[in-house]
This record gives C-alpha cells, structure tokens and sequence, in this order.
C-alpha cells in the first residue's frame, strides 16, 4: 500500500521564514511557541538544574532510546549499534534518555535482535560505553558532565524473540481490540502475579550490570504500549496487580524496592506515555488497492466503558483524560525518581500521537489533519504536566522531529518558557544526530541531513528489516537492505 500523504496541509520544508510558520499555527488554533535563534546564548546551552549520580547534565539536549533491530540473535552487540551509539557521542546530547530498549530477559524481545541486558552480554555493553564516551570525549571535551540510563523493558504484547514474522505476545491483560491484531488467544498468556514476581526480579538484575558497566541511570519503561505501560491500564485486571491505580503502579513500586534492596545506588528514569486512545486504523472508505486511508479509530461501541489503557476518557476513548497521568507524576516523586521522558500512545497502533508524520509507514495510515496539530497536543500536554510535576523531577519533551527547520526555533521557546526542562529527540537523531548542537552553537542547518519523517526507519523492521534513515544517511543508502526496502515498497504499491 502507498505510503504517500493524501492529507492537503503544508509541507513545513517549504515554509522560507518563522512568520510563516506562526501563519501555519495560528490558522490551526495551536500554539506553538517559537523562538528566533540569536548570537545570544541558547536556552538549550544552559546546564540543567537536576543532579543524577553526582552529575550535572551541561545542555538541555537529550536522545530518547534509538533500536536497531540491529544485534545479535544472541541479544549482543554488532557493528550497526557499535556506529549509533558512536553518533550518539557524537550528538553533543547532554543525556543519553535509554540508549538503546534493552529487554530484561530474552523471551521478551520485541524482536530476535534486541539488545538483551544480562551478564552474558555485560561485556558488550561496556564496549558500547566506551564507545559513546570516546566519541563524545573527541568531540565535545569532558564526558563528567555526560549522563547515561539504560531504558529496561519487557515487550509484553509486542513479542517477537525467535521469528520477525512471529507475535508470542505476554500481557497484562485481555484486550477486547488488540488481541486479535497481536496474536492474543488465550489467557495462558496474561501474566500470572507469581509471573510477575519473577520479571520483577529479571529488572533488578538487569538494574545491577546496567550500574556495573558504567550507566548513571536507569529508565523503567512505561510507554508505547510494552508491558509496563501496559500495566497502568490494566483497569480489568483481578489481584494485587490490577484493578485500583495503587495496584496498577505496584510493579513500578516493587522495581524500584527491590533494585534498592539489591544496594545498588543506581539512579530512576521512567519514559512515560503521557495519555493513549483507542486504536486506530486506516479508512477502509477511503483506502484503495495500494493507497492507505486516513487514521480513523477502531470501532469500540461494544467497549464502553473503556477500561482498557491509561490516560483515556473511559466514555470516549477518542479523547484523554490527564487525572492519573498526574497522580502518576507525583509517585515518581515519591520514589525519588529524577527523569522523566514524555511521549504519548503507542506506535503500533496509534503512531500519529508520537510519530506525527507526512508519510506514514507501510502498517500505519495517512494523516486525518495536520499533523502540526498531533505535535502541539504533545507539547501542550507536557507544559500542563511540567506545571504540576514535583521538584526535583526533571522533565524531557518529545514528539519535534516533524517540526523539521523549526526543531531548534521551537524547543528552544519551549525551554526558555519552562514548558519543559529539556528536548529530546528520536528519529531526527537517525540522519542528523548533531541538530540542535548545531543549532545552539550557530552552524547553518545541514538541510540535507533533515528528517523529513519518510517513516522509512519504521517500515523497514516492520518488514524484517533493520532499521535506519535509508533516505538519508549514505550508511544505509549503500546497505543490500536499501534494495530489499525499495522492492518491498514497489510490492505495497509505495
């Protein structure tokens, strides 16, 4: 199916001036701040106001956990990853929010080349350490003002540690609209509470090599749908683990208790989706051989209440609801975790709340509006979040990649207003990893090297592939997989 956008908004690379873009924002009914960059310092210079490990992160810039789909079947390092986490030391980031999603036990890989944490593989992710260090150390100076976490996850629904082809997806609970787009045919696959004791401990020694190698902190991922997020919502779900919202942030409690009790010193970061909706689907109205349709939600009038995801207006899942979003928020300060990285729903069934893209990928769907206005619900959100969050909680933005030229202009307002305590960046990172340091510092944008979020990264592993700016970056442009992509796209009608 074709991936070209149907959806008549303006393509912002063809925007020449910040008015223009203010234009854009003000015709939408969003408020997108921007900022003129300037010969003046930038607020993504200045060093951040929280202390991790004895550490003080010098800039504002953060890189959110970039997967390959690149290790070994052995869940081990390869020459793929030894380069990006090489360009990550190279970004000028000040935070490194996860590196890499490293699954805390083999069967909970979201795919069978994810990066396993364990002492098998400890060698390895001393070697990825280094790396990232050197690089950064050759070309930004000290590495004493560098943090680094390593994102912990288990996949849960998502699985696929043996086959790309193959979902043996593990989950918190059954769900009335993703089971059957998961693979979900039975209730041997919840997790039981005694299950669940057990993946409690995997975290806790994952938490111990992630600190025996060297990493400031870890990031307890609550996101995108895997497992832990997964959990939050788990309204439906009987016992200790489900239920009330005491019982559905038990296992982040309990994490964090036991990584303790283990008298390991290591730091907490949690990477939060923030709000969800119902899945989404291409129209079938409007789809044709070949062509998606626009993003539409899935039909869930026999869902009502939807007690299924968090977040969520539970009489109308097309809507969020932040109530325990904040309440979420204050734990974190309870437990004394210091990072928090925003971002919203989930990839694999709802990308246009943190992918917002002008070209979807081959599983996803065209734009229903704007997408400027999924980057501004996003922001919005996190400003309202910031506003509430506890001392001490240091607070990371996501979801600018789309902005693309106005990236820098826009996280930089951002900051300078205090909606956010730093930026970070995903996808961007791929093709031009040094954007904003390049930005703040006052080297012209390498346009060419811009995101235009082609969703090419994504459609790549979602037909076995790895992933990688195949448009963009020569390294992957030069790779047999290019040829392999461009055919799998010329099949799906692309």
């Amino acid at each position: 199916m074709s991936t070209t956008s149907s959806a008549r908004f303006v393509r912002l690379g063809a925007l020449k001036s910040l008015d223009a873009f203010r234009g854009i924002c003000n015709s939408l009914g969003i408020e997108l701040p921007v900022d003129a960059l300037s010969s003046e310092p930038s607020p993504l210079a200045e060093p951040a106001e929280v202390v991790i490990n004895g550490k003080r992160p010098a800039n504002r810039i953060v890189i959110h956990p970039m997967e390959g789909w690149d290790g070994t079947t052995t869940g081990g390092v390869s020459d793929e990853m030894r380069r990006r986490w090489r360009r990550f030391g190279e970004s000028g980031a000040k935070m490194i929010c996860g590196a890499e999603a490293m699954a805390v036990r083999p069967d909970g890989r979201a795919n069978p080349n994810q990066l396993i944490i364990n002492a098998e593989n400890q060698a390895g992710l001393s070697e990825l350490m280094g790396i990232l260090k050197s690089a950064h150390a050759e070309c930004h100076g000290s590495t004493d003002d560098l943090l680094i976490g390593f994102q912990l996850t288990h996949s849960g629904r998502f699985c696929r540690p043996h086959d790309k082809a193959l979902w043996e997806s593990r989950v918190a609970f059954r769900h009335p609209l993703l089971d059957r787009k998961f693979n979900v045919t039975s209730d041997d696959q919840v997790f039981t509470d005694a299950e669940v004791g057990q993946l409690i401990a995997d975290f806790v020694r994952a938490a111990r090599v992630a600190w025996e190698v060297g990493a400031d902190f870890v990031d307890l991922k609550h996101c995108h749908g895997y497992l832990l997020h997964e959990f939050l919502g788990a309204h439906t779900r009987p016992g200790k683990y489900g239920g009330s919202f005491e019982n559905r942030t038990r296992i982040l409690r309990e994490i964090i208790a036991g990584i303790r009790a283990d008298g390991n010193p290591i730091e907490f970061g949690v990477r939060l989706s923030l709000f969800d909706k119902v899945p989404y689907r291409p129209d079938p109205a409007c789809s044709q051989p070949g062509k998606l349709g626009p993003g539409i939600p899935e039909d869930y009038a026999a869902c009502l209440p939807y007690r299924y995801a968090f977040g969520v207006n539970q009489q109308d899942p097309k809507e969020i609801d932040l109530n325990e979003t904040f309440a979420f928020v204050a734990l974190c300060g309870e437990l004394g975790i210091k990072v928090l990285n925003t971002t919203a729903g989930s990839p694999y069934y709802t990308p246009h709340l943190q992918r917002p893209a002008a070209f979807p990928p081959s599983d996803g769907y065209q734009p229903a509006y704007d997408p400027l206005i999924d980057v501004a619900r996003l922001i919005q959100t996190v400003r309202e979040l910031k506003a509430r969050a506890p001392q001490g909680l240091y607070v990371i933005g996501s979801g600018y990649t789309y902005l693309q030229e106005f990236l820098a202009p826009v996280a930089t307002a951002v900051v300078r207003m205090g909606w956010a305590d730093a930026i970070g960046l995903g996808r961007a990172v791929l093709s031009y990893p040094s954007m904003l340091t390049d930005a703040i510092v006052g080297r012209p944008l390498e346009k060419k090297l811009i995101c235009r979020t082609f969703s090419e990264c994504t459609t790549a592993p979602r037909n076995g592939l790895i992933s990688g700016c195949y448009p963009l970056d020569k390294f992957y442009t030069q790779r047999p997989e290019f040829a392999q992509l461009k055919e799998i796209k010329r099949k799906l009608g692309a």
